[in-house]
């Protein structure tokens, strides 16, 4: 499965291109969709145009994004601790939201992330588990009792690095263990973006590319949009001899 990552925490100030409105999300989306990605993560901005957990900006951006996807295609958000703080606060917008994710990230390394989780998991939102490839956040997560719960790990590799991302990766799969489960989304940033995505490629992982994790392609030129960045890793992904 590929995902597209519309726009992440980034602003228009690090990229023309990024959508922010939930006009720019939906035509983003619809044209990523169309290139091949399969699923939809994004982050509702609010009207200062940084991340929002407000129930408003949550429904505006979803409902515009789902309404100009195909059927089945699912949409999610972001929970990151950047935009609230406080988890209980997190949490608390989460109770109030009036349009619903399909699923929601939640980062183990953030204070708070298993009250986050259970809100959302009551909610009926699948949990996409943020595991960086930094930190302690796996071992977290292993004992937080919700492997068996969440929707899937995102195992996010922070090493930007393009020279030892790929090392990274294998050391973060190998880290989260045989017997997982549930699937894993593999996924870069940065410099690590592309390399990283070669790695679930051979593993036959899912993962993600979009200008929130990286703003080039894999010759370094800049994309139009999220929708080139997917038919790139579209290439990438397509088995030998397809």
């Amino acid at each position: 499965m590929l995902q597209v990552c519309l726009n992440g925490a980034r602003t228009p100030d690090e990229c023309c291109s990024l959508p922010v409105s939930p006009d720019q999300l939906a035509r983003e989306a619809a044209a990523a969709v169309a290139a091949g990605a399969e699923d939809v993560h994004l982050h509702p901005k609010g009207v200062d145009g940084v991340d929002s957990l407000e129930p408003e900006p949550v429904a505006r951006a979803v409902a515009a994004v789902r309404a100009a996807v195909p059927a089945g295609v699912k949409v999610g958000v972001t929970t990151g601790a950047w935009a609230v703080p406080d988890p209980e606060r997190r949490a608390a917008l989460i109770r109030s939201w009036t349009v619903l994710p399909d699923h929601a990230s939640v980062n183990w390394h953030e204070e708070g992330a298993e009250v986050v989780a259970e809100v959302l998991l009551a909610r009926g939102v699948g949990v996409e588990a943020g595991i960086y490839s930094s930190g302690g956040a796996a071992h977290r997560f292993r004992a937080s009792g919700l492997s068996h719960r969440v929707l899937r790990v995102l195992a996010e590799v922070t090493d930007t690095d393009p020279v030892t991302a790929a090392a990274t990766a294998v050391s973060l799969i190998d880290l989260l263990g045989p017997g997982l489960p549930v699937p894993i989304l593999l996924h870069g940033e940065d410099g690590g973006a592309w390399p990283v995505l070669r790695v679930a490629a051979r593993l036959g992982l899912d993962t993600r590319i979009g200008l929130e994790d990286t703003l080039v392609l894999p010759d370094g030129s800049t994309p139009e949009g999220n929708a080139a960045l997917v038919r790139a890793a579209k290439t990438v992904l397509r088995p030998r001899g397809a």
